[in-house]
């Protein structure tokens, strides 16, 4: 569970990424988690997108795949939303305390 100060320094890591991921109308795919795990190994946070058209709860959505996935759901702005998972073999940011 992140605390107030790490959830915010994520935060302000996610300003300046794109979005590297997108969800559609069929939701949380098998082949879609498994680009956001693979990704978020690499990367440790993603924005991921939910297309607007797929009728999906953006933070519904987020704390879904989080969950499945084992990652910390850092934020939502309107269809975007933000994930951090600690990579195991590569750590690469440092959480405050």
């Amino acid at each position: 569970m992140l605390k107030g100060k790490q959830r915010a320094y994520l935060k302000s890591l996610a300003n300046n990424l794109e979005v590297m991921s997108h969800i559609g109308k069929e939701g949380i795919t098998d082949s879609v988690k498994a680009s956001i795990e693979e990704a978020l190994e690499k990367r440790e946070i993603l924005k991921i997108r939910i297309l607007e058209n797929s009728g999906l709860d953006t933070k519904d959505t987020a704390n879904t795949l989080a969950e499945e996935i084992n990652a910390e759901f850092v934020q939502a702005i309107g269809f975007t939303f933000t994930l951090y998972k600690k990579s195991k073999n590569n750590p690469k940011i440092k959480l405050p305390k």
